[in-house]
């Protein structure tokens, strides 16, 4: 238990005193990067799931 404690007492000194938190301002451009990263991969992947759907139905209806 003495273990777990001075893991937890280290743990909570390494976030309060040596990390540094991104400001208000970072946060908002890295969050607004991700989301319009994330919405053109949603795009791009929602294409490619259009076209196979497409071709395998070109494919399938040629038999």
């Amino acid at each position: 238990m003495e273990k777990f404690t001075s893991f937890i007492k280290a743990s909570w000194e390494e976030i309060t005193q040596h990390v540094t938190w991104p400001g208000f301002k970072e946060l908002q451009s890295n969050t607004t990067l991700v989301l319009v990263g994330s919405l053109i991969f949603a795009f791009v992947v929602g294409v490619m799931d259009l076209v196979f759907e497409n071709a395998l139905k070109l494919f399938y209806q040629s038999f």
